[in-house]
């Protein structure tokens, strides 16, 4: 078996840059990143983080009367 295979990947230049500069600070190259993250889709069968539509938008408070912001800060 290969002890390595090579993954081509398309990312956006800004998020490639954002990630790397936090894997650089903690010491973990980017490949080692990726092969951690192929590992973690293997032991969790899946994806190993919740994929979905949230269940509501957030609230934009500057549109809301006096009332209508209580009754959002008292939900949450």
């Amino acid at each position: 078996m290969a002890k390595s295979a090579n993954l081509y990947a398309r990312i956006e230049p800004e998020v490639k840059e954002q990630a790397e500069k936090i894997l650089s600070t903690l010491g973990i190259p980017a490949s080692n990143a990726i092969n951690m993250f192929y590992k973690q889709i293997i032991l969790q069968r899946g994806l190993p983080f919740e994929v979905k539509i949230p269940d509501r938008t957030p609230t934009d408070i500057s549109t809301l009367g006096t009332e209508e912001l209580h009754a959002e800060l008292e939900k949450g």
